[in-house]
């Protein structure tokens, strides 16, 4: 079982709708939902090239998937990301935006924003102690020979290459699409994602995920706000 610390919107969030919609499944409660009809592209053709962010739901990763380290434990993590994200203040991104990304479509923020790039920074440094040291199977499925320096040397301090400087906050909407295939499938993401894309994004909680068993599709598992709660204590009448 592995673990993530992600963004995602709240489920009843009309973008929440629009990706499960897209996707085929809903990231909160794991169930797999109908696909809509989407002009120029077939039912299979949606299916085959959102195989990939399927598995893993609609989400921003901040912390790439991790095992848990031998000495931790569920809810010592819970704990810790409930103070941590009390100390956070809540933002906003710009509008974000069908991007590509490599070979792949992501949402994008349409402008840089330093709040989401300190945050991620932050979640990786703070939580290092609770992931396990990478197997040397971990390593070479990252591909290391592929890497700049400054990638191999983050994969081998924080576990994945893409952190601190590296780090590019984004929503992976498809797998691989090849040159040919990417004018089509940009044009049908616009039409699905642009009409709930208008304003800018509220970033105010942070998700922890996790994969369903070895290898299965990741759901949220809770929602943490970000910022002080302030207690309320219910009054007791004091007996006469």
């Amino acid at each position: 079982m592995r673990y993530a610390i992600c963004f995602t919107p709240a489920a009843n969030d009309p973008l929440s709708h629009a990706a499960a919609n897209w996707l085929g499944r809903n990231v909160f409660s794991g169930e797999m939902v109908e696909p809509t009809a989407i002009p120029g592209l077939s039912l299979h053709e949606v299916a085959f090239h959102t195989a990939v962010p399927r598995r893993y739901g609609f989400h921003g990763a901040l912390k790439a998937p991790f095992r848990l380290a031998a000495d931790q434990s569920e809810p010592q993590l819970l704990r810790e990301l409930m103070r941590f994200c009390g100390t956070l203040t809540p933002f906003s991104v710009s509008r974000l935006e069908v991007a590509r990304t490599g070979s792949i479509f992501s949402l994008v923020p349409s402008l840089p924003c330093d709040n989401v790039q300190y945050l991620a920074s932050s979640i990786v440094a703070q939580f290092d102690q609770f992931r396990a040291p990478l197997s040397d199977a971990d390593i070479e499925r990252s591909d290391p020979d592929g890497l700049s320096a400054a990638q191999f040397a983050n994969l081998h301090r924080w576990g994945s290459p893409y952190v601190m400087d590296e780090f590019r906050f984004h929503m992976p909407l498809t797998g691989p699409v090849s040159l040919i295939d990417m004018p089509r499938i940009e044009r049908s993401l616009r039409s699905v994602f642009e009409p709930v894309l208008v304003d800018p994004v509220k970033i105010s909680n942070v998700a922890l995920m996790v994969e369903e068993g070895n290898g299965g599709p990741f759901r949220v598992h809770s929602l943490h706000p970000m910022g002080k709660v302030s207690a309320r204590r219910e009054r007791v009448p004091v007996p006469a």
